[in-house]
């Protein structure tokens, strides 16, 4: 059984930050259940471009408001609380927030823990 809280995350090798996000890193491949799940934050008045070329996301957004955009065909859906989204094509996408988003991640497959957004958007698929 594995049992962790957020503060046991924050300021540890298990967060990572970008510019204007933190992901922290609950369950990773390491744990060996075949998906691992974050806690993301996102910050209030940015527009994020990411694109999960080798990862299927699910996202729950807990709090915070904003917008995703599908970059291919620009549709746009609301995000509120209790919103879900399924990136299930490795859909490049654009999320922009109005209100500071807390969202919780499933990856798969899953991550490392390392992981960060190359040039391109995406995080690379890494094995260690």
């Amino acid at each position: 059984m594995i049992v962790k809280s957020l503060e046991d995350i924050v300021g540890t090798e298990d967060e990572t930050k970008g510019d204007t996000w933190a992901s922290r890193r609950f369950v990773l491949k390491k744990d060996g259940v075949g998906f691992s799940v974050t806690n993301t934050v996102i910050e209030a008045g940015t527009e994020n471009y990411f694109w999960y070329k080798n990862h299927i996301e699910a996202v729950y957004l807990i709090e915070g408001e904003g917008e995703i955009e599908k970059v291919e065909t620009g549709e746009v859906w609301q995000l509120k609380p209790h919103t879900m989204y399924l990136l299930d094509q490795n859909d490049k996408h654009k999320v922009r927030v109005r209100k500071r988003m807390q969202m919780i991640c499933v990856f798969n497959p899953p991550l490392v823990g390392k992981e960060t957004h190359n040039e391109e958007g995406y995080y690379p698929l890494l094995t260690e």
